[in-house]
């Protein structure tokens, strides 16, 4: 009668149920229906329905209850379209009244029927007429008893007698849950987890397997699984309790085991036939419903019945072998398996996370810069980082903002905190470059780093040698050492990223500064570095002395002789860079900072600088202020640097070409791509140009040996993009630095923009933080004119991006679409860029477009 009924439905296997328009869970039960699992009588009430009952709008309650017989009792559950999303609880054993407590007594005792009546009477008193729960707190006693004592508070409260019609019980309980989703708080909460504000609840109608009863059989009720949550492993994983209903088996410390297990007693022992259904039940599911499914169970009388399936919970690293096993066992194909992982969660595997199981003590929140978590004591100095590394300390260092001096403490800590700076501040590109857990932009935190204390906004004061955690994932720091789970990136994770390579059509590259960042790339499979940022090779102790010499040169010849005592250091960064990479593409971005970072900013930094170059205090004072800048990112850096002193980059074209040649010897031929950045001339390309191939001649004439490289400009100012066609005319490839052009762009800077950019997102002035990720209508646009421009100037033009956003999946959807060539992003980043692009490749094949 009632399955052609869009609204009311009976569920069989032809019945019109949609998780679109009655929830997950009716359209699961109705798969279950359909594989003939003994799964109870249910009814299923749409979201339109339920949205009228909310309204004050009920539903012939006859009509309702007819499947069910004359004395019905049921379980009415939440269906929404997403479990995720939540919903009110289940109310279990509506129905019951006096009448049918009394037949009960006889059939299954008097303490079983008095459970069942007395559960149902609490969870009506608390969710449909609304008593404190505290009111029940003081009922001790349960069997007839209890059951009086609850019915005498009940009725005292609420001064009118218990309903004992099962429509009028049924009919307040729908009214309850379907209010209860439409609330306020409700809607709140679901928003938070990604839901429409306007998202319908289902809600199901299933007569009750009661898994209560008296010498007829083995009665209870549990959940079964067959992998673990946590590592996706198979394993039988669930909990059984005798004489029980609904979930109380996850609660109770008598619930049994399911297999055999040496620790205690065990369903398999006490049920066996029992257990083998139910195992034969799960692996159908799994089989036919292609997932790895939780059946929630009841026994009764030693008859199985199937209450519920729902999709195994679980973590990254669990989501992925899942998915890597069903696709090996034929049950899904490797697209599928593809597409079931949500790229950015593969940042779990990759780093260590906090056990989502520990105890959080919050101290504070900030931007989640950098995944993963580490425990330490806080630093405030590299120095003190390095002091604590050498003793073996794990250590946090905490710094108002990170400079380029700070790197090699960063190098030594575990993890790094900051109370300036956004997604691409240097804290945040330094950090995910390196793998390191970082949180940026914690304001709420007052840091005194002259006092060496760390203010919490709860009062707390934290001094340097206490333990804290960043939580880099979650934007969260911790007070103490929470327990962790540490990275995995076993056999499933390797197997998932070469089905990823199969398909996707656009190239993956890693920022790698140093020979360590340059192996993680190449253990990640990352196809070459695409941007590497030379001047972080000179910051080591005996480099930035000779550097600050050149600084202080006062001309070019000078110059060069101090650059001469850096260029074998340089060449033998290159060389062990291009042995780590084995013949894949290396693009060197020239040197580019304003030269006052490589400078002390404090007077006793003053004053060890005069000593170490032996100069008066006062011409190194007089230097440094002349070399300060109003706005040095918007200064004399890049190849503004390159133009005015030349010789820097004559030594870096050098030790490249020395390099390549070296390198060579012993694989591979080495290709190296040179990188001019911060254009926004096309002169300026010539005039380095001209220097670098001058540098390339010489070093053929003086080895006698030839090698080829290919020249190429980092886009990063808004009048590059718009001239790309002029300058496309002297460069091999056009590499977009989106940090800096976002920068640029907005006239905003990324340093500073985490102070107000979360209330500016808030408040829908930006979509999403634009340094977080890619502002495809303003900045993407940009990227496309200079596509478009540099690609009519020059068909064969690369391109690609290398600023943060690399990594990103909607980034990466933007430079298929206009035919980028690759995407460079941190090393730690790189699975998830080949993932994301797979996953793209994957969708235009399903939607019929060719890649």
């Amino acid at each position: 009668m009632q399955q052609d009924n869009p609204d009311i439905t009976l569920i069989t296997q032809t019945a019109p149920v949609a998780a679109t328009t009655h929830g997950g869970r009716a359209k699961c039960l109705q798969r279950l229906v359909r594989l003939n699992l003994p799964v109870p009588k249910t009814v299923a009430l749409s979201f339109d329905a339920v949205h009228r009952i909310a309204g004050g709008e009920m539903p012939d309650m006859q009509v309702l209850l007819e499947p069910f017989g004359p004395a019905p009792l049921l379980c009415v559950r939440p269906s929404s379209e997403d479990p995720d999303w939540g919903g009110p609880g289940a109310v279990l054993n509506v129905g019951i009244n006096d009448a049918r407590y009394l037949k009960l007594s006889q059939t299954l005792g008097l303490r079983a029927a008095a459970s069942i009546y007395l559960r149902f009477v609490q969870s009506f008193a608390i969710h449909v007429a609304r008593l404190d729960p505290d009111m029940f707190e003081d009922v001790a006693l349960d069997g007839p008893e209890g059951l009086a004592e609850v019915l005498r508070v009940y009725e005292d409260e609420t001064e009118e007698p218990f309903p004992q019609d099962p429509a009028v019980q049924l009919a307040e309980v729908l009214r309850s849950m379907a209010r209860a989703w439409e609330g306020t708080t409700a809607r709140l909460l679901r928003q938070a987890k990604g839901a429409p504000a306007d998202a319908g609840l289902g809600l199901v109608v299933q007569e009750m397997a009661l898994g209560l009863g008296q010498g007829q059989g083995e009665c209870g009720s549990g959940v079964i699984q067959l992998v673990d949550s946590k590592t996706g492993l198979p394993q039988i994983t669930g909990r059984y309790l005798s004489q029980s209903q609904g979930r109380d088996a996850l609660e109770g410390d008598a619930s049994l085991f399911l297999e055999r297990d040496p620790r205690g007693p065990s369903l398999q022992e006490l049920e066996p036939e029992g257990f083998d259904q139910l195992i034969a039940h799960t692996r159908l599911m799994r089989q036919r419903l292609r997932e790895e499914m939780q059946a929630e169970f009841t026994i009764e009388n030693g008859q199985v019945h199937v209450l519920d399936g729902v999709r195994v919970a679980r973590n990254a690293r669990a989501a992925v072998r899942i998915a890597v096993s069903l696709a090996e066992d034929g049950i899904i194909s490797r697209d599928d398996a593809l597409m079931r992982i949500e790229p950015r969660s593969m940042n779990e595997l990759l780093h260590r996370q906090i056990d989502p199981d520990a105890p959080r003590d919050r101290l504070a929140r900030g931007i989640a810069a950098s995944p993963g978590a580490a425990s330490g004591r806080i630093v405030f100095s590299a120095a003190e980082a390095q002091a604590s590394a050498a003793r073996g300390e794990p250590c946090i260092l905490v710094r108002r903002e990170t400079s380029p001096e700070d790197i090699r403490g960063m190098h030594a800590a575990v993890a790094v905190l900051t109370e300036r700076g956004g997604m691409t501040s240097h804290a945040a590109v330094i950090g995910r470059g390196m793998g390191l857990p970082c949180v940026v932009g914690a304001s709420s935190l007052s840091f005194q780093p002259r006092r060496k204390t760390l203010m919490v906004p709860d009062g707390r004061e934290f001094r340097a040698g206490d333990i804290i955690t960043v939580d880099g994932t979650n934007g969260e720091v911790l007070a103490g050492e929470p327990a962790m789970l540490e990275a995995a990136q076993g056999d499933a994770f390797q197997t998932l990223m070469g089905w990823a390579d199969e398909v996707r059509d656009i190239g993956v590259r890693a920022n790698a500064d140093t020979p360590a960042d340059a192996q993680t790339a190449r253990n990640f499979n990352a196809q070459g570095i695409g941007l590497c940022r030379t001047e972080h090779m000179f910051f080591e102790a005996d480099r930035l002395t000779v550097m600050r010499e050149m600084i202080f040169a006062d001309d070019g010849d000078d110059r060069r002789a101090a650059l001469d005592r850096l260029l074998p250091m340089q060449r033998a960064d290159f060389i062990e860079l291009f042995r780590i990479m084995q013949g894949q593409p290396v693009c060197i971005r020239l040197f580019d900072p304003p030269l006052h970072e490589f400078l002390p900013s404090d007077r006793a930094g003053h004053r060890e600088l005069a000593e170490a170059l032996d100069l008066p205090l006062s011409d190194v004072t007089r230097r440094v202020e002349a070399l300060s800048e109003y706005n040095p990112m918007l200064g004399m850096r890049g190849v503004r640097l390159g133009i005015t002193m030349p010789e820097i980059y004559d030594m870096q074209a050098r030790a490249i070409f020395e390099a390549t040649i070296e390198a060579s010897k012993d694989g591979a031929p080495v290709v190296p791509e040179i990188m001019i950045p911060l254009v926004s001339a096309k002169r300026e390309v010539e005039l380095v140009k001209t220097r670098i191939d001058a540098a390339a001649a010489a070093v053929r004439n003086e080895t006698g040996r030839d090698f080829t490289f290919r020249l190429g400009v980092m886009v990063e100012t808004p009048r590059a993009a718009l001239r790309a066609a002029e300058i496309a005319q002297h460069s091999s490839f056009l590499s977009f630095g989106t940090n800096d052009l976002t920068q640029m762009t907005y006239g905003l800077s990324r340093d500073d923009a985490g102070r107000f950019m979360s209330t500016y997102v808030q408040q829908g002035v930006f979509p999403e933080d634009p340094f977080h990720q890619l502002d495809i209508e303003g900045v993407g646009e940009l990227l496309q004119i200079g596509a478009e421009r540099g690609r009519e100037a020059r068909p064969d033009l690369v391109l690609s991006i290398c600023g943060e956003h690399g990594g990103n999946p909607e980034s990466i959807a933007f430079c298929r679409a206009a035919g980028f060539n690759y995407v460079s992003c941190s090393p730690f980043r790189v699975p998830v860029a080949r993932l994301a692009a797979a996953q793209f490749a994957v969708l235009d094949k399903m939607n019929g477009k060719s890649t």
